[in-house]
């Protein structure tokens, strides 16, 4: 986890700039193409915030890169589901003199890709890791990795966030006194028609679980308060299989993959398989990053950095389990992230440290990866999403 600690920065463009990223991205977008934001790290890199970029999924090549908006440590990015806004977290472990970072709401110009800062409030924790809207689209739910809690706010007018309605202060730690001497918490999303969220919690070796009121935004820890892992696993993320029954968890520490049937009752989650994302006996010092299942639901893939490859998993029907299909390099060092385009066509691995994001083809048949000599060049990239409807 990269810690991060410095002074904000007001978002501003000049007319030259903006006047480059309406060329380069054009008035407006074709059928086959997107508008997509990459969220980066801005300290000690040479980023100054979040980029843009138009990606056409009929060639799988992308435009030239434009900075967007000036934010310090916007790591990770999420987008309302009508592509008016897009919210980032500032992943800061001081904000406004407190120990806390921050939360910046866009508002997003579809046309020219600009993006006109809105608001910043306090994530509510040091070191937000995650962000995300619940499916309702009324609340965004935060990850604050430092401090080991999680918030939720409310969405108001014009995009903007009201009063805090949710947290969670986590306790406990694990194995590793480096990485697990507290609660670590790593992602939040909210499931099953937005009646759990679950919560990756790296230092405390857990995968929380809590009921969500989606009416009015409060968190309430289920019973048991989630699952517990192999102590020095160190969950990081997770997906859902789209049928809703199993619960796919990346342990960063241990490089492994868990499946855990959920129980849409209860909450609860039953062991079903670890899987190494490595093969065996592989040396290299490695941690796991993203995790992703395509939208048929077939296949899983994982981001290994160390190995610096995507892993890519079979997704067996009867019963969730997972049977490895191949690894591929992803040309770059760190890839922290990766994500499918809108038509699932094509998988982008950000390479952190390379400064590179590298494209690849999905054969939706086989899973499989397919490497093509498509490089969008970006400082630090950590996040990319795509906007809807562009």
């Amino acid at each position: 986890m990269k810690l991060c600690g410095i002074r904000s920065i007001a978002c501003r463009f000049t007319f030259l700039a903006a006047a480059n990223l309406l060329f380069s991205l054009g008035m407006a977008a074709a059928d086959s193409s997107y508008l997509a934001y990459v969220g980066t790290y801005t300290e000690d890199t040479n980023s100054k915030g979040i980029y843009a970029f138009h990606f056409d999924s009929a060639t799988g090549k992308g435009s030239v890169v434009e900075l967007a908006a000036e934010t310090p440590n916007p790591s990770f990015l999420t987008v309302d589901k009508d592509g008016k806004y897009l919210y980032a977290v500032n992943e800061l472990d001081i904000y406004n003199g407190n120990m806390a970072g921050g939360v910046t709401v866009f508002g997003i110009n579809a046309a020219s890709g600009k993006l006109d800062q809105l608001q910043q409030v306090s994530s509510a924790g040091a070191a937000p890791a995650h962000i995300s809207i619940d499916s309702s689209g009324k609340y965004v739910l935060v990850a604050n990795y430092d401090s080991g809690n999680v918030a939720v706010f409310p969405i108001v007018a014009d995009g903007k966030l009201g009063q805090r309605s949710g947290f969670f202060q986590n306790t406990g730690s694990s194995v590793n006194k480096e990485r697990q001497k507290s609660p670590h918490a790593h992602e939040i999303l909210a499931i099953d028609s937005d009646r759990f969220v679950l919560v990756p919690d790296l230092g405390s070796d857990e995968l929380q679980v809590f009921h969500f009121d989606s009416a009015n935004g409060s968190l309430t820890p289920a019973k048991p308060k989630g699952f517990k892992v192999t102590p020095g696993s160190g969950p990081r993320h997770f997906a859902m299989a789209p049928s809703g029954k199993y619960v796919y968890l990346v342990n960063e520490m241990a490089s492994t993959v868990m499946v855990l049937k959920f129980d849409a009752e209860s909450g609860k989650l039953h062991h079903e398989q670890t899987i190494s994302t490595l093969p065996v006996g592989t040396a290299v010092e490695n941690t796991t990053a993203e995790i992703a299942v395509d939208a048929a639901g077939k296949f899983l893939y994982v981001s290994n950095r160390g190995d610096d490859s995507i892993a890519v998993f079979a997704i067996a029907e009867k019963d969730g389990k997972l049977t490895f299909v191949e690894r591929v390099p992803t040309g770059g060092k760190e890839p922290r992230h990766f994500t499918f385009d809108p038509t699932g066509k094509w998988l982008l691995a950000e390479n952190q440290e390379s400064d590179t994001i590298t494209l690849f083809a999905v054969d939706a048949a086989t899973g499989k990866l397919t490497k093509t000599d498509e490089i969008i060049s970006v400082a630090s990239p950590v996040c990319v999403v795509f906007v809807p409807g562009t």
